[in-house]
């Protein structure tokens, strides 16, 4: 061997020993040690001895080089766990008959002098006239659109206006209706969906800065569904960004009734748009409160359905097993309408159940087993003369109310069931740092929420769905003595039933001594979206709460 050879041989080896030491160091810096397993007992509220958590020190490690290959598979948002949420309790019976959907009959009505004199009319009452031919899908959807452009700027309630698209589909609705051809009561009816819902060659921004030029392509089902039933979609509507609140990258939604006042969110600028007459309904979803809420403080009607009744499908994931998608309108009977189009099967979305809807508006109150949370309507400190007064209004109907007890369990806490879900549905935004462009940074938001599910162990995520799984089986002995019930709209009972998977719908009951709308909430069993319905269609028939409209956006 020369000389010259073996300085090249001794320089590859001193190559090689090096990396293998920077290798060896990179791993020593990551590698977990005694002193942060001790420190990490804390985070968990467990402690072991010294022996103990030495013992565990190869597992650990080994668990976190499986992290961080997983985290070498792309996971996008639409990509759903492999494990699905069960929302049925044990001896549930399904309901299998399927009636016609049927609706209030509606009395004739007159053109209109100045077509913006229907911005707050029903979906019946939209429908007569478009089928009628006395106003055309193509007028009805300029008129909506105008408003939208005339009033966004003070509500901030929308995204994205697709208005070629609502054109196009409004033409197309008349051109069929000329032809002898009625695809039913949303055919040429202008609505909005709030912006987690995708809509090709269209913008689906989430509410969010980091996803603002987002475009998916392809339609949601939800959107599909609406098109085939003839309706017309006029606009993206803003959500709170990535489904919480009401603030989103173009600034915070506005009350109609308030302006001052934000919309509450996360279904914001659907909440918003309904209640000023700028679309005839919308679309929006709940995970915990988001239809509740923003229908409350906006004063309509919100329909959140059973968990599993609508599809996902194209839709943002924030809580794979606790998202719904559900009508925002003006009254229950169009909340009916339009979930009797959206709801079903999809071939899609696997948490789908094949249940039928059959709304028939001819409950009799006296036949009825209607329960009230006692403990809440007792235990109101704000607006209780108006809550008292629902069930007044209740009794008069003919309901004999039974008091109801939730069932006591750590309702609250089990909250993480949420927080992890939506930890791991954005797990590469907090990653890869693209959290720090979202718009709230306070510790009360997104961002800090996501990094904090981290610490969230999967033991506990696991203990604690199984907690809801006892609380599954206590909702459903509530509903072996009563067919609905009602509650206070913001208790306990708010993210109980989105827990279970049960339906609800929100309706105005009154106004504060500011006016400001205030709702009350009808539960009901799985899969009986028609049972609370027809309740709250009932008391809107006496009331009129839900007939009152904020005096700026009247035309």
């Amino acid at each position: 061997m020369n000389k010259t050879f073996s300085v090249i041989i001794i320089s590859i080896c001193c190559f090689a020993k090096f990396t293998v030491s920077s290798a060896q160091t990179d791993s020593m810096k990551n590698r977990i040690l005694l002193d942060d397993v001790q420190h990490s007992e804390k985070i968990i509220g467990l402690q072991f001895n010294e022996a103990k958590n030495d013992s565990m020190l190869d597992a650990i490690n080994d668990q976190l080089h499986n992290y961080q290959s997983i985290r070498k598979v792309e996971l996008k948002n639409n990509i759903p766990p492999a494990i699905l949420f069960n929302p049925i309790p044990n001896g549930f019976k399904f309901p299998k008959s399927k009636k016609v959907l049927k609706i209030s009959s509606v009395k004739k009505i007159k053109s209109p002098n100045n077509i913006e004199e229907v911005a707050f009319y029903t979906i019946p009452q939209l429908a007569q006239l478009i089928k009628t031919k006395k106003i055309s899908s193509l007028q009805l959807t300029k008129m909506y659109i105008s408003r939208l452009k005339k009033y966004d700027s003070q509500l901030h309630c929308v995204i994205t206006l697709t208005e070629s698209l609502a054109v196009a589909q409004a033409k197309r609705a008349d051109d069929e209706l000329a032809k002898g051809k009625y695809r039913g009561l949303l055919h040429g009816i202008p609505y909005g969906a709030k912006d987690l819902l995708a809509q090709k060659d269209y913008k689906t921004t989430w509410g969010s800065v980091p996803f603002q030029e987002q475009v998916l392509h392809e339609d949601a089902t939800v959107v599909k569904k609406l098109e085939e039933a003839g309706a017309v979609l006029c606009a993206k509507f803003s959500v709170g960004e990535l489904a919480w609140g009401d603030v989103w990258f173009g600034g915070m939604t506005r009350n109609p009734w308030d302006t001052t006042q934000g919309s509450s969110g996360s279904s914001a600028g659907s909440a918003s748009a309904t209640s000023a007459g700028l679309v005839a309904f919308a679309i929006g979803t709940e995970t915990w409160g988001s239809i509740v809420s923003p229908s409350t403080q906006c004063g309509v009607t919100g329909l959140r359905p059973t968990y599993g009744r609508v599809s996902r499908k194209g839709t943002m994931a924030l809580s794979w097993s606790m998202d719904k998608i559900g009508p925002i309108c003006r009254t229950a009977e169009d909340c009916a309408i339009v979930f009797n189009a959206i709801y079903g099967v999809d071939g899609e979305d696997q948490t789908l159940y094949d249940i039928p809807f059959s709304y028939t508006g001819n409950i009799n109150f006296k036949k009825f087993r209607f329960g009230y949370i006692k403990n809440d309507f007792d235990s109101l400190k704000q607006n209780k003369n108006i809550a008292d007064s629902t069930l007044s209004i209740l009794k008069q109907l003919g309901a004999t109310l039974i008091p109801v007890t939730l069932p006591k369990y750590p309702i609250n806490d089990i909250s993480i069931i949420l927080t992890a879900e939506a930890g791991a549905a954005f797990d590469e935004l907090t990653r890869n740092g693209g959290d720090d462009l979202m718009v709230r940074q306070i510790k009360d938001a997104w961002p800090n929420v996501f990094r904090a599910s981290r610490f969230i162990p999967a033991v506990e995520y696991i203990q604690a769905n199984r907690v809801r799984y006892i609380i599954i089986q206590e909702v459903q002995k509530i509903f072996d003595s009563i067919d609905v019930y009602v509650a206070p709209s913001f208790s306990d009972n708010l993210l109980l039933t989105n827990l279970t998977g049960h339906p609800c719908v929100v309706i105005p009951n009154g106004f504060t001594n500011d006016e400001h709308t205030t709702s009350i909430s009808f539960t009901g069993k799985l899969f009986d979206e028609e049972t609370i319905l027809d309740v709250a269609n009932k008391f809107q028939h006496v009331t009129d709460f839900h007939l009152k409209h904020p005096k700026q956006f009247l035309p």
